[in-house]
């Protein structure tokens, strides 16, 4: 673990000092929650997970926490240690606290036996030094009221319902669709436990920025089940010309092709609004390819899921190939040493459902591919390409030709996202 200054601790935080460790969350991040915020947000944290660096007065300098999730990759899902809520106190800054915390990180997500581990970076700086990759993107985009769509089958039947945000009617209805509408997409991770699902519904009016309550959208068969869903809130704004409404999309989940259609040409269209901001979309959504006017959208592209391999023959061998390939890696890992070294992987002879399985193991054989463990995170969700990392110098290729069929397949044909920020 890298050295602490003296007088300073990693230590587990108990139940009993979680009002200590909040406060570090709230010095670190620059915001102070109301009581009645606090009240109706739950806590999604379990403090068998929270670590903190106590410091020299006894007082917790800087904190962590972990979230066990079962990361969807490739084919495939491997557990995965989801860190969050990384902080220290300004006043604690510069003393090498957060990498005593995340090797810390590193060794307890090990002995736990999660090879990898996943978050989302608040500044997007930091974590390549530690050995995340960026693995995914997505996108928001911008819309004006009324963006046409293509016209698919399957829509007629359709109907859509429209109302508040009932927590208690609502939250099994998300949940559900969610986990179906993003079965077998890499990094889509559902959230496990009940603290997760109500913190994704949660809607205190510290949150509204002057909009309405959350509401909620939903699309059903003729059957009445439902079949896609928006939460969403319109923020009014009165301009010479009329109703200039803006209406803000949390987060939007699709069965198919026709409830996605249907969905968004219902909220495309609601009364008094002028512009629709879409909620984090992965790059393949069918939105995104059913508008009649692409260039009418506004898009932002932002990175999504930051991957870390921490035990590298476990992580590659827990996911799957789009094609087959038998490539020796050079990997560099300054912080993971096992890591560290030529590893051959090689896939089966023949496809499991549409795609190959792989052994990877030690080889002194010569190099293919020479790369460090954050460009291979990067790559492992299959929305990185190893030949554009190639192109770009952060990945040597030594023997000619090697990555080609590396890069074909690390691929994937759908592209990786988690839809909620953790």
């Amino acid at each position: 673990m890298s050295p602490l200054p003296a007088g300073y601790r990693v230590v587990d935080v108990p139940e009993s000092r979680q009002p200590e460790f909040l406060a570090v969350d709230h010095l670190a991040f620059a915001f102070e929650p109301t009581p009645e915020t606090s009240a109706l947000v739950p806590f999604t944290l379990t403090m068998d997970r929270a670590v903190a660096v106590e410091g020299p007065d006894g007082e917790l300098a800087a904190v962590h926490a972990s979230f066990p999730f079962t990361l969807p990759v490739p084919g495939a899902q491997v557990p995965c240690s989801g860190l969050t809520w990384v902080g220290a106190r300004p006043d604690h800054r510069r003393k090498g606290l957060l990498s005593a915390m995340i090797d810390s990180h590193f060794d307890r997500s090990l002995g736990r036996g999660e090879p990898v581990s996943a978050l989302f970076a608040a500044e997007h700086a930091i974590y390549g030094r530690f050995g995340y990759g960026s693995a995914a993107d997505d996108v928001r985009v911008k819309l004006g009221r009324g963006a046409a769509l293509r016209d698919v089958p399957g829509t007629d039947g359709l109907t859509v319902r429209f109302g508040p945000l009932d927590v208690a009617t609502h939250t099994d209805v998300v949940d559900a669709l969610h986990r179906a509408a993003g079965a077998g997409r890499p990094g889509w991770i559902t959230r496990d436990t009940d603290a997760l699902r109500r913190r994704q519904l949660a809607d205190p009016p510290a949150w509204r920025d002057g909009g309405e309550p959350l509401r909620i959208a939903t699309v059903h068969d003729a059957d009445g089940a439902p079949r896609a869903y928006a939460l969403l809130r319109r923020k009014d704004k009165w301009a010479e010309a009329g109703p200039q409404f803006t209406v803000f999309v949390r987060e939007a989940a699709a069965l198919d092709a026709a409830a996605s259609h249907r969905l968004w040409s219902f909220v495309l269209d609601l009364d008094l609004t002028a512009t629709v901001e879409g909620p984090m979309l992965p790059a393949d959504d069918p939105l995104l390819h059913q508008l009649v006017d692409p260039r009418g959208a506004v898009p932002r592209v932002t990175d999504n899921l930051w991957v870390r391999l921490l035990d590298l023959p476990a992580a590659l061998t827990g996911r799957r190939y789009a094609a087959p390939v038998d490539v020796v890696l050079d990997v560099r890992d300054a912080r993971l040493p096992a890591n560290a070294g030529r590893w051959r992987l090689t896939t089966a002879s023949a496809p499991v459902d549409g795609s190959w399985e792989a052994q990877v193991v030690r080889t002194d054989e010569a190099a293919d591919l020479e790369l460090d463990v954050r460009e291979l995170g990067a790559a492992y969700l299959g929305g990185r390409s190893l030949a554009a990392q190639v192109r770009a110098g952060l990945v040597t290729e030594r023997r000619a030709g090697a990555v080609q069929g590396a890069a074909s397949a690390f691929g994937w044909p759908v592209a990786p996202v988690c839809s909620w920020v953790f």
